[in-house]
């Protein structure tokens, strides 16, 4: 799991004295979500989903192919590969700043050729590959900097094909303000896609009301977007 914001119904959360700030370093972050990980267990954190519903659905809304490649943003220990490879899917990826998350997978899944792990530092990652679907839940809305904004963006944008879809959902405008001690911004679905640009065509978006495991509830926004191909994406191809 693991922005600006402007008026209207996107609102930057401001951290308060009782509330953490958010880790500014690659180091800080990875320590962050390790103690995360470390001291609530994979399936004691907040955003732990005993089936990822929401995310399958619009991946198959979006026709995607069982030999697509698809990668998951902070996807941590989440089940979502798991139900993929399930639905035969062979060419996954999870990305994840935290090392502790990404052993729970290697501890759960073994060493399968469907998944690769990739311990990296989204906001510093230089993607060697493009791949057909890009799917966030709860990464994008923990950038409170315009800059790492800008740059979670061009590092999507240089990591889908022309033409790849995109799964995202962030806290809806009505949504927390914080998250793990770390503030996040909120968003509609018409501020997230302003915010991805015209070059993304937004296909489906739809309202989850998810329950944690302790039983709060965390409205959430969702949409699913593709990328219009372009000449010059074509070209660097």
């Amino acid at each position: 799991m693991t922005i600006g914001a402007s008026s209207g119904s996107r609102q930057q959360a401001v951290a308060s004295p009782n509330m953490g700030e958010a880790p500014g370093t690659g180091t800080q972050r990875a320590q962050h979500w390790d103690a995360a990980y470390e001291m609530r267990g994979a399936t004691g954190v907040s955003w732990f989903q005993p089936a990822a519903t929401v995310s399958v659905e619009l991946i198959e809304r979006l026709g995607t192919a069982k030999d697509a490649s698809l990668i998951d943003i902070g996807g941590g220990a989440s089940l979502l590969v798991d139900t993929l490879i399930g639905r035969g899917f062979s060419d996954l990826t999870v990305l994840d700043v935290s090392r502790s998350a990404l052993n729970a997978v290697r501890e759960r899944l073994g060493h399968t050729k469907s998944v690769a792990l990739l311990h990296e530092d989204l906001l510093a990652w230089k993607p060697e590959r493009r791949f057909d679907l890009w799917h966030d839940r709860a990464t994008f809305h923990f950038l409170v900097e315009g800059n790492d904004r800008e740059n979670y963006l061009r590092t999507l944008r240089s990591a889908l094909r022309p033409g790849g879809a995109l799964v995202m959902a962030t806290f809806a405008s009505d949504g927390p303000k914080y998250c793990s001690g770390v503030p996040v911004a909120r968003y509609s679905s018409v501020d997230l896609a302003e915010t991805l640009g015209s070059d993304f065509v937004v296909v489906e978006q739809l309202r989850e009301e998810y329950s944690t495991p302790t039983g709060a509830i965390q409205p959430f926004t969702w949409i699913a977007a593709r990328l219009v191909s372009s000449a010059s994406q074509e070209g660097t191809r």
